[in-house]
Formats: structure tokens, sequence, C-alpha cells
């Protein structure tokens, strides 16, 4: 009882679900690039008192690019899923 009494007095701060791709390719992107950006940069200049302010110099830039080019290549990549994975 405490619990829904708890969740009842909390506002919902969600999108609607039509926003569902959207945020799935935003969390998609943020995710890769700043992972892709770390490991590029540490390979690249080593890792340094100065590493974390070349990891994001490099994600301010990766991570729209990222996040456009998955919008963008999502429907491909439905289309190749679906292609290759037997339905459930």
């Amino acid at each position: 009882m405490t619990k829904t009494l708890n969740n009842a007095a909390k506002p919902q701060r969600k999108l609607h679900p039509r926003f569902t791709s959207v945020m799935f390719s935003f969390y998609m992107a943020a995710i890769m690039a700043f992972l892709m950006c770390t490991l590029i940069t540490a390979l690249n200049r080593g890792i340094d008192g100065a590493f974390i302010h070349w990891v994001w110099k490099a994600y301010q830039i990766a991570m729209p690019c990222a996040f456009i080019c998955v919008l963008l290549v999502r429907p491909l990549v439905f289309k190749l899923v679906h292609w290759t994975v037997h339905p459930p």
C-alpha cells in the first residue's frame, strides 16, 4: 500500500511512447560515442592528466554525429535484422 501511495505522489516525467525509437537512438549514440572516444583517445594520446579533456573534446563532436547516424541507419538495420533472424 505504501508503494502505491509513493508512486501516486511522484509526478511522471516520461515521454510519450511515440518517442521510444528516438530515445533508444539517443542513448545508444551517447553510450557508443563515449566508449569509442574513450578508447580511441587512450590509444592515440595515452592516459595522462589531460585525458578527460581530450575525451570530452572528441565526444562533443562524436555524439551529435553518432545520434544523427543512428537515426538515419536505424530503418536499414531493422530490415537487415528482419532478413537474418527468424521471427519468434
